[in-house]
């Protein structure tokens, strides 16, 4: 009888909302790939809201986001965080202000501020759906979500320790080192039609370009993404093992919660 592998450490909640987060799909990545490579370190290109690293809890990790926001929030709960300074609460008038807040930081050069930090959380939590997007000029744009009730956490101590050996970045996939002890799992923007999670756009050049990325790496490597014609071709092109499986759809900008097509792509698991 095999007897079944124990996480060090019992994986937490992610922090934030997330359009997209691969949360749903953390047990089969760990039961399929991740158990017989969890000494590796885990390498994401494409954070986004943690829901797979926290899921699997690696010891070691470098997480890596185009959204700099994203990025100097998760510093910043590694730095020990705390709720002060800023207001948290589900009411239009304050989340305007906030938002103005948040955009004048960004303006000013202190988007790398725990202020900014605090209200980047406030305001994922409160906007529409929990999107995040920000316009041409770099501005987030989300407008106020309408939720009866927020819970808002008030205390971040629990991730601290957590994120005390992972290293967190922000910039182009392509920048990052992998070494040969690395897994790495990438989830990049949708192939779709909105991909303006930042102030640039995650194009079909970009798609392709991430794809041979991965292809050269001489390491572990498992690819989400919608199962489109055109990337299920890609990957398969390039020597991926492809499948598809069937996706629940966690947070819509259309309302429409059907089940969506998802594609896994790996190689050397």
């Amino acid at each position: 009888m095999v007897q079944a592998l124990i996480p060090l450490q019992t994986p937490l909640a992610p922090p934030l909302k997330w359009a997209g987060g691969k949360r749903w799909l953390a047990p089969v990545i760990r039961e399929r790939f991740w158990l017989k490579h969890s000494k590796r370190r885990l390498v994401e290109p494409f954070v986004g809201g943690m829901g797979v690293t926290l899921s699997l809890m690696p010891e070691h990790a470098l997480l890596n986001d185009i959204n700099p926001h994203l990025i100097n929030f998760y510093l910043h709960l590694r730095r020990g965080l705390q709720v002060k300074g800023v207001k948290f609460e589900n009411s239009r008038e304050i989340y305007q202000a906030n938002r103005e807040r948040f955009n004048l930081l960004i303006l000013d050069n202190q988007a790398d501020s725990a202020e900014a930090a605090l209200l980047f959380y406030y305001l994922n939590r409160t906007g529409y759906n929990g999107l995040c997007r920000f316009n041409r000029r770099g501005f987030f744009n989300v407008p106020f979500g309408k939720y009866k009730t927020i819970t808002y956490m008030s205390d971040f101590r629990q991730y601290r320790e957590v994120f005390e050996n992972w290293e967190f970045c922000t910039g182009d996939f392509a920048r990052l080192q992998i070494s040969s002890k690395d897994f790495v799992y990438a989830d990049p923007p949708y192939d779709v039609e909105f991909t303006q999670y930042s102030s640039d756009d995650f194009t079909w050049a970009d798609q392709v370009r991430l794809a041979r990325w991965l292809a050269q790496l001489d390491v572990p490597v498992v690819i989400s993404n919608q199962a489109t014609s055109r990337i299920l071709d890609l990957y398969t092109s390039l020597g991926f093992d492809v499948e598809v499986i069937e996706a629940p759809r966690r947070i819509s900008c259309n309302g429409d919660r059907s089940p969506a097509q998802e594609m896994i792509a790996y190689r050397g698991v």
